[in-house]
């Protein structure tokens, strides 16, 4: 991750006026309602986010704005309709690290280049993955399942939310840093694997933790460590996956939101500046921290650096583990 992209409030209020100066330059925008795509099913992680922020758009420009779920194909769809959308600043959408991912697994069919043909416009928050076993699991730590895999290699069952989804890679790196083997068992989502989690026919599962804080306040799994470069501030108690005994086990689940490659500046601009307005206020931001995430509020150029490394770094485990899609 990198270092500079969590930001301070108050940082992010500096980004807001930097980007004042192209907002006077605007052209006449939004024209008609705004659509913001969100290329899951309805129930992720980001929904609170952007239904929150779609609030914030109507209040300053007086348009709708119509929260449209495309799922499918590991996000492909709903960005791929992102991409091929007319670039005006009326069509956004607002994506996961699956958008990275997608990079290198769907090649060669994928339909859009995730750099040529769109545009960062910010990392709008992230959040770590959190990092749990079955309640049934006698591991109380991260070393305890590292230890339970080496002595019966395969026999734990790690859960993912699909095959080469963001869960399932950040298993495939768990293994590759520990040496541990664990079996991988790819479900349609964190709900199904939830249930086959909390009835022990799965055992370890590491998910994005806005998926998973309900579960874990409910007790349904234990949670063991984040992935994160530091402690969650809601969650002093939990280590990260370094302090666990994971030596580089470093990563980050994040929201970005991105439009068309071909929109005018001064539009990026002024959806930017709104954006971030919106991140740094007092109800956003509380909603984000129950959650487990922080909001970002990057520049687009911060974002655009960002999503590069993203696809080299899941890039490189797809590579290595070999993940491939039927």
């Amino acid at each position: 991750m990198i270092p500079n992209l969590t930001r301070t409030l108050s940082t992010i209020g500096c980004a807001a006026l930097a980007c004042g100066a192209l907002h006077a330059a605007a052209p006449d925008f939004p024209r008609k309602p705004l659509r913001v795509i969100i290329p899951t099913a309805p129930g992720g992680g980001s929904d609170v986010m952007v239904r929150m922020l779609a609030q914030k758009y109507t209040q300053a420009w007086g348009q709708q704005v119509v929260v449209d779920y495309r799922p499918g194909a590991g996000m492909t769809i709903g960005i791929d309709i992102t991409a091929r959308a007319t670039p005006d600043g009326h069509t956004v959408a607002v994506v996961n690290p699956s958008h990275a991912i997608g990079a290198t697994l769907y090649q060669p069919k994928l339909p859009y280049d995730p750099v040529r043909d769109l545009i960062a416009i910010t990392v709008a928050a992230t959040q770590p993955y959190a990092v749990t076993v079955t309640n049934s699991l006698p591991a109380k730590s991260v070393k305890d399942v590292i230890a339970l895999a080496k002595a019966k290699p395969r026999e734990l069952n790690l859960a993912s939310s699909g095959q080469g989804s963001a869960s399932h890679l950040a298993g495939e790196m768990f293994m590759a840093l520990t040496g541990a083997e664990l079996t991988n068992i790819p479900y349609k989502g964190t709900g199904s694997a939830m249930q086959d989690i909390a009835s022990a026919r799965a055992h370890f599962y590491i998910n994005p933790m806005p998926a998973m804080i309900g579960h874990i306040k409910a007790g349904r799994v234990r949670l063991l460590a984040v992935t994160s470069p530091k402690r969650v501030s809601t969650m002093p108690e939990i280590p990260t996956m370094i302090e666990a005994g994971v030596p580089g086990y470093e990563a980050t689940s994040w929201y970005m939101m991105i439009a068309p490659a071909k929109i005018p500046a001064p539009i990026v601009a002024k959806i930017h500046e709104e954006t971030v307005k919106g991140l740094k206020s007092p109800d956003i931001t509380e909603a984000l921290a129950r959650g487990g995430s922080e909001p970002v509020g990057s520049t687009p150029a911060e974002a655009a650096e960002f999503l590069k490394i993203e696809i080299a770094r899941w890039g490189k485990v797809i590579r290595q583990a070999k993940v491939k899609i039927d």
